[in-house]
């Protein structure tokens, strides 16, 4: 299908000399490189076992933490048997602290940019690499995958090192738009998406749904992006036949229409954010897949473009 932006083919507004776009620039001198480490986190299941649906089913699910085998980046994060499930390896550090919530966990989270370079230091998958691909809220993990040739090699509490690049980053061709929790390597990969800054001064990036604000749900009321997601809220059936929302996959780039991610998450009309999804589908009240942060711009000044390609999986080739 050719994908269209007011009335014109994509490939025209890509290559068109009158409407070609300048790739998206950033301050990479100024970026610190360091090093964070996590381990891969148990599965956690609470005290009362048993999850309460929206509609008032009472089931028990897999969730958040472990090594999900079968749902990775690309995956679909809606059909699925599971409440908040993370794609590929979930990590954590409990730090010198000795719990999540300590300053060790919070510089993984804040620190970890998607698609930094994640390094296994101890099992039998040592020296294997891989990337960062989301995070999540209220239990504060950094979600990893890896060649799928590895998994088998992996267990709970082994060690990983990312290679952490991109907190302080800020655009240098374009004014209005911020951006979050994106390292160089991410947009590299939208430079050679595609993407990039057009002529009248907006970020144009490929996504593969645009996701109305007034859906969205758990994770309002964070007074920062830079660690953790909201969710979208699929409770309607028709809204989620109109926006697609039962195609959703790990990985997918989404625009969140009149949303402003400033200082938080906020409803704002004509604003623009772009995330990524990190997390899989919930039944809980207010819950569902979650999108980590990428850009926003409150004046408006993104303009998505649907693209079915537009997933962490193509962009960064994961295998």
């Amino acid at each position: 299908m050719i994908r269209t932006v007011t009335g014109l083919p994509l490939f025209i507004l890509l290559f068109s000399p009158a409407l070609a776009l300048e790739p998206i620039a950033f301050n990479a001198d100024e970026l610190v490189v360091q090093a964070v480490q996590g381990e891969i986190a148990p599965p956690a299941i609470r005290e009362t076992i048993y999850r309460v649906h929206a509609d008032g089913e009472v089931v028990l699910l897999p969730g958040t933490g472990s090594i999900t085998y079968n749902f990775r980046t690309g995956d679909s994060a809606v059909r699925m048997a599971g409440n908040h499930v993370e794609p590929a390896v979930s990590l954590y550090s409990l730090g010198r602290e000795g719990n999540r919530t300590g300053n060790d966990n919070r510089a993984l989270n804040a620190l970890s940019m998607i698609g930094n370079p994640v390094r296994i230091l101890t099992g039998a998958a040592a020296g294997a690499e891989g990337w960062v691909v989301g995070k999540h809220g209220g239990v504060e993990h950094v979600m990893a995958d890896f060649d799928p040739a590895i998994f088998d090699d992996l267990a709970i509490g082994d060690r990983m090192q990312i290679r952490t690049e991109g907190a302080g980053m800020r655009l240098t061709n374009i004014e209005g738009v911020r951006v979050f929790n994106a390292s160089p390597r991410l947009i590299e990969a939208f430079n050679r998406s595609g993407a990039g800054i057009t002529a009248d001064g907006k970020l144009r990036i490929g996504v593969t749904h645009r996701i109305p604000a007034k859906i969205m749900g758990s994770g309002l009321g964070r007074d920062h992006v830079y660690t953790g997601d909201y969710d979208i809220q699929m409770f309607d059936e028709e809204v989620n036949e109109r926006y697609r929302l039962n195609e959703l996959r790990f990985g997918d780039i989404v625009a969140i229409m009149d949303a402003d991610h400033s200082h938080g998450r906020i409803w704002l009309g004509g604003a623009v954010s772009i995330g990524v999804v990190s997390h899989g589908r919930s039944d809980s009240a207010g819950h569902g897949p979650g999108v980590t942060t990428l850009f926003t711009s409150r004046e408006g000044h993104i303009e998505p473009v649907i693209d079915a390609n537009a997933n962490l999986k193509q962009l960064l080739g994961i295998p």
